[in-house]
C-alpha cells in the first residue's frame, strides 16, 4: 500500500463548525423573502447541510412550507450568508494540531459550498495557505458523491488515488472517494456522521489528531459506526 501523500478535505462538518452562521444565513434569506415566516430551528438546518448551497435552500424552503423556487431564493441566501460565515464558525478541536503533524503533505479541500464562499471563509480562519487547493463545485465541474473532482484534483496536483485520501463527515465523501480510488477517513464529530452508517469507510476517527495514524496504518476492513 503506498504511503498517503495527498489529503484530501471536506469542509463545512469536518474543519470548521459553521452550522451557526449557516442558519443565520438560511434564516435572514428566509425573512427576507417571505417576511414573517418562522426561523428554523438549528437542528434542521444542521439536518439539510453538505449536499450544496441550492440543495439545502431547497430543503429549507420546503420545511418552511414556503412554495418559492430555490433558484430565485439561493442568491438572497449567498449574500446573507457571505455577511456572517465568520460570526461563530470555528476549527473542530484538534484540527490545527492535525494540519501541523500533517505539514509534510499535500493538502487540499473539496466542498460542496461554492468555492469562493470555502476560500473566503478559510481566508478569514487563517488556513487558505495551508491547502494547495480549495475547490467547490463550480471548481471541480462535479459535487460530490460525484468523483470528477477527485480525479480532478489528483490530476492537477500529480497524485495517484492509491496514495491519496478523502477525509469528511458524511456518506457523500465516502461514496466520492471510493468511487475515485482513494483511502476513504470518517470523522464523528459532523453534520452527518449518522450517514456513515450506511456508507462504510477504510477507517473512522474520533479526534482529528488521529487522523496521521489513520493513513499511515493499513486500511481496516471497511467500517460503519456501529
Amino acid at each position: 500500500m503506498s504511503p498517503v501523500r495527498l489529503v484530501v478535505f471536506d469542509l463545512d462538518g469536518t474543519l470548521v463548525d459553521t452550522v451557526q452562521d449557516l442558519a443565520t444565513g438560511v434564516n435572514e434569506a428566509l425573512a427576507a423573502v417571505a417576511p414573517g415566516v418562522p426561523p428554523l430551528p438549528l437542528g434542521a438546518v444542521r439536518a439539510f447541510v453538505g449536499d450544496g448551497a441550492g440543495v439545502l435552500i431547497e430543503r429549507a424552503l420546503r420545511h418552511a412550507g414556503l412554495d418559492l423556487p430555490a433558484k430565485q431564493v439561493l442568491p438572497v441566501f449567498l449574500e446573507c450568508y457571505a455577511r456572517h460565515m465568520l460570526d461563530t464558525s470555528r476549527l473542530y478541536p484538534g484540527v490545527l494540531e492535525a494540519l501541523d503533524l500533517l505539514a509534510d503533505r499535500t493538502l487540499a479541500v473539496l466542498t460542496n459550498k461554492p468555492g469562493d464562499l470555502s476560500r473566503a471563509l478559510l481566508g478569514g480562519l487563517g488556513l487558505r495557505s495551508r491547502f494547495a487547493r480549495v475547490w467547490g463545485p463550480d471548481d471541480s465541474g462535479g459535487r460530490k458523491p460525484d468523483p470528477s473532482g477527485l480525479r480532478r484534483l489528483l490530476a492537477e496536483l500529480g497524485f495517484t488515488a492509491t496514495e491519496s485520501a478523502m477525509v469528511g463527515d458524511s456518506k457523500a465523501d465516502v461514496a466520492a472517494g471510493r468511487a475515485a480510488g482513494m483511502r476513504t477517513i470518517g470523522v464523528t464529530w459532523g453534520f452527518n456522521p449518522e450517514s456513515l452508517r450506511r456508507e462504510p469507510t477504510d477507517r473512522t476517527i474520533d479526534d482529528m489528531r488521529s487522523l496521521p495514524l489513520a493513513l499511515d496504518g493499513p486500511p481496516a476492513q471497511a467500517s460503519v459506526l456501529p
